[in-house]
């Protein structure tokens, strides 16, 4: 499928080149994310003004999960409860963390007028799947459990996240439906890995290996997975579970320039042919984790806005 990159995009892809940065999967992992989080003062717009910002901290069987729960000045609220967004950054299950997403979190609880709880789940390659996974379900538990005493409707519980993040959204869905966690009223699934079989075209075609690549693709896998025996595992490849019936309405996104892009549109398609009520759009222009740049790249704006008005239109 050719990839013509948006002018802005491109001159963002060109910038990267000309800075020399390394390649990841030259770097371990600790000095990645380092990388990683550097970027983000370069690529992130300014954050909008809300009425709180708190950490949380989250029981799990291995001690803690830090998050933090963003409060929008204008809030919607039923019976004095207002919908939450319990979000999952992305970053290859390896780098990424509350402060490389807080932005973008902020911007969707500001334009979605709901609250917005970040999870820093566990990071491989210290902790490896399915830790990642559990930390999304036993989070999006608590946060149900919870919701009264943070301001939080249960009835209209969401999740979603970017990448990895949308990886892990769709897995708590899953998790969800199946009875590992609380009834949920949406996923929204920004370029998300559903398949790690990566076997794809995006996952070869040249104009796809950009940002990220294909080796760092097969680096972060390699990371987070203990073998190839994972890949099957539904926690690790949502696209393996035996049916997508009865999952929450959905919202998905791609790329065109995303080794991600094929797998993402495959799961999406599934889903509306499970019967799930699904808005799917595709930015053809754009490489992978343009989500995050809203400084540098206006689609990026332009789809936490159109997120954002899809959250609140929903019922």
């Amino acid at each position: 499928m050719p990839v013509t990159l948006d002018p802005d995009a491109a001159a963002v892809y060109k910038a990267f080149q000309e800075a020399g940065r390394p390649a990841y999967e030259t770097l371990t992992a600790p000095e990645a994310r380092e990388y990683y989080r550097s970027a983000r003062v370069v690529s992130n717009p300014e954050p909008p003004a809300l009425e709180s910002n708190q950490p949380l901290a989250i029981p799990a069987p291995h001690g803690t999960i830090p998050a933090r729960i963003y409060t929008p000045k204008t809030l919607r609220k039923n019976n004095g409860l207002a919908p939450c967004l319990v979000f999952f950054h992305g970053g290859g299950w390896v780098i990424g963390d509350l402060d490389t997403h807080e932005v973008v979190c902020q911007k969707l609880a500001h334009e979605g007028e709901l609250i917005v709880i970040s999870v820093d789940y566990r990071l491989a390659p210290e902790h490896k799947f399915p830790a990642a996974a559990d930390d999304a379900i036993t989070a999006t538990r608590w946060v149900a459990a919870n919701a009264s005493k943070l301001g939080i409707d249960a009835a209209h519980l969401l999740v979603g996240g970017d990448s990895a993040g949308g990886n892990l959204a769709a897995v708590v869905a899953l998790a969800a439906r199946d009875g590992d966690g609380p009834k949920l009223a949406g996923q929204v699934l920004i370029y998300p890995a559903t398949d790690f079989a990566m076997s794809h075209p995006s996952h070869s075609e040249p104009e796809t290996s950009i940002l990220l690549t294909h080796s760092v693709t097969k680096w972060f896998c390699n990371h987070y997975l203990n073998g190839a025996a994972d890949i099957e595992h539904w926690k690790a490849s949502p696209a393996r579970a035996k049916t997508l019936a009865g999952l929450p309405p959905a919202y998905v996104l791609t790329a065109g320039a995303d080794p991600l892009r094929d797998e993402g549109a495959e799961y999406a398609a599934r889903l509306k042919e499970a019967g799930v009520p699904m808005t799917y759009r595709h930015f053809p222009g754009q490489f992978h984790g343009f989500f995050t740049m809203g400084k540098l790249l206006q689609q990026a704006n332009v789809a936490v806005s159109e997120i954002a008005a899809w959250l609140k239109a929903l019922k």
